[in-house]
């Protein structure tokens, strides 16, 4: 099948996904349009005509000059290689290789119609990989991951070129080698030994260096043959994101001067996940649009600035009203909603009182929580939303008024529709466009983003130094489940930037009730690793101990009978100190 993929056309895998810039367009423009929409190159027009290609990789090279002072000609990969949709994929591979490049146009009748990337061609040749160790080498030596894969000794059987990079290890230093002479505290070892996957677990290799490491045991027929792990440097990422931060800032402030704009807010909602980014996608893509938007998720998602996100790149000039429908009482909700007149009811104000749909007159109406909202007010809404006019408490005439729904619950109002809990109607007419936030757990990658930001956010506010972070702390924020999501995320990064007297996080300022609730749920996980069980007994036993005789450690090692040197010595293992 690997052999046979050779004479596949190139018409069959081409992305038609293209993306084109003028070549007399800003290089900056073209900069945050890469970065902005995950693009992998730009191609440049003249007249129509192809005359160039700036990927990635160009823009690179230029960060941190006077950018103002180029052009996308300058900067550009000017001597284009194209080939035709019916050329065979084992030509365009051949040229890939020799012209060292990972892109390549493709024409049909002197039209550009595709073109032909090396990721393309990767997720092609792998379906046939263990045919051709050759092709194997130089697939993985493309892919932005730093791989490796150990045989059943534990020995290095694949080392791609980025691994070689994020470790200054070449792969004839260590191929064939076993992994624990060069690396003694690889998670892949850890991995070997427990014969249990790993994934999205933050760790640091090297200063300066941050990585996400994914790794799994690898079974055949029930027998262990190995593992492999893949590792993404984010640091990258960061770095560049600065970079591009620096820049944008200075762009921006020059535009406001001039044009008085605004910066993009989707740039405000933070994450690199593809759940994300889909997610920004089609809240973008809407925005400019009048339909109705229903934002649904667990609690601390991140609802509310999904809506402010959408309202503000809207362009109308009216408010962006938020309401809590939970956080108001039945009784006053038509005069909340709608307002009133003067003298409308005892203990009414005077001059009366705007409602909310007044007050977003032009604007966006963000209605959180619409789960909450009565049944009864559920039937005034949609005749509002139907007619477009209100009628105020203690009024006569109607007012007309012109107003865009966000809404968003935690509730399945689908279900709520079944329990006649919520207008069959009403949900219909707010849920046009839907848009489901991914939890917290679900885009663990973005972790060590968000605890970045928050941090220096804070401690910004507080006018403290900025601390590092402990790896075993951001292991712990990574592989926690975080029920209050971004929300719960924020306020713990708060309490440990405040409560942090050094310069470094440590695992002793993390709230109690998480490791509390992390032990836990280890304690609840059965598993066949004697050791494992051995700790988790331990654990059970010491809290028990140590909760009878009410804290006292030398009572709590007499129950246990052992001396008080051992319990101080597994209390410290186990982070049991601040446990009473």
């Amino acid at each position: 099948m690997f052999l046979q993929s050779y004479s596949v056309a190139v018409k069959e895998i081409m992305d038609k996904d293209i993306f084109f810039s003028d070549h007399k367009d800003d290089i900056q423009e073209v900069m945050d349009y890469i970065f902005k929409n995950n693009k992998k190159e730009v191609l440049v027009l003249k007249n129509k005509d192809l005359i160039g290609i700036v990927t990635i990789k160009d823009l690179y090279k230029i960060l941190g000059k006077n950018i103002s002072k180029l052009t996308i000609e300058e900067i550009m990969a000017k001597e284009i290689i194209s080939v035709t949709i019916d050329e065979t994929l084992y030509r365009v591979r051949s040229l890939m290789i020799e012209n060292k490049i990972g892109r390549i146009p493709v024409f049909s009748n002197k039209k550009l119609v595709g073109i032909i990337r090396e990721e393309s061609m990767r997720d092609f040749f792998y379906k046939g990989v263990d045919e051709a160790e050759e092709a194997i080498q130089h697939i993985f030596d493309n892919i932005h991951e730093a791989l490796c894969v150990l045989d059943n000794k534990g020995r290095v059987i694949l080392w791609n070129k980025r691994s070689e990079s994020l470790y200054g290890v070449k792969e004839e230093e260590i191929k064939g080698k076993y992994l624990k002479d060069h690396f003694p505290n690889a998670i892949d070892l850890k991995v070997f030994d427990t014969k249990e996957s790993v994934k999205n677990l933050y760790h640091s290799p090297k200063e300066g260096y941050h990585v996400i490491i994914s790794a799994s045991p690898i079974f055949i027929n029930g027998k262990l043959h190995g593992v492999v792990s893949t590792e993404k440097d984010i640091s990258e990422i960061e770095e560049l994101q600065i970079e591009l931060k620096k820049a944008k800032d200075r762009l921006v402030e020059l535009q406001k001067q001039i044009k008085n704009q605004e910066e993009d807010p989707f740039d405000r909602i933070i994450g690199h996940s593809k759940k994300i980014i889909g997610k920004k996608e089609i809240a973008r893509q809407i925005a400019k649009t009048n339909v109705s938007v229903l934002i649904t998720g667990e609690s601390g998602t991140g609802k509310e600035e999904f809506a402010k996100a959408i309202h503000k790149h809207s362009g109308v000039t009216g408010n962006f009203v938020p309401v809590n429908c939970s956080a108001i009482p039945n009784e006053l909700f038509e005069s909340e909603f709608f307002g009133y007149e003067k003298g409308a009811f005892t203990g009414a104000r005077k001059e009366g009182k705007l409602g909310f749909f007044e007050q977003a007159n032009g604007g966006t109406l963000f209605l959180d929580e619409i789960g909450d909202m009565p049944i009864s007010m559920q039937a005034k809404l949609l005749r509002v939303l139907q007619d477009k006019k209100i009628k105020k408490v203690g009024g006569e005439a109607f007012i007309p008024v012109n107003v865009r729904i966000i809404s968003a619950t935690n509730k399945n109002l689908l279900e709520m529709v079944k329990e006649n809990s919520f207008r069959e109607e009403l949900y219909y007419r707010i849920n046009v466009i839907g848009i489901e936030l991914p939890s917290l757990k679900e885009r663990k990658e973005d972790i060590v983003l968000f605890v970045d930001h928050f941090l220096k956010e804070i401690c910004t506010e507080n006018k403290k130094v900025i601390p590092k972070i402990h790896s075993d702390v951001m292991n712990f924020l990574v592989d926690y489940l975080w029920k209050g999501n971004i929300r719960e995320l924020k306020n713990v990064v708060e309490y440990m930037a405040i409560m942090c007297k050094g310069d470094i996080i440590t695992k002793e300022l993390i709230p109690k009730y998480m490791i509390e609730e992390s032990l836990n749920i280890k304690l609840e996980t059965p598993s066949l690793d004697l050791n494992q069980t051995v700790e988790l007994i331990e654990i059970t036993m010491i809290k028990k101990a140590l909760k009878e005789a009410e804290g006292n450690r030398l009572e709590a090692s007499r129950l246990l009978n052992i001396p008080r040197t051992t319990l101080h010595s597994k209390m410290k293992k186990y982070n049991l100190y601040d446990y009473l």
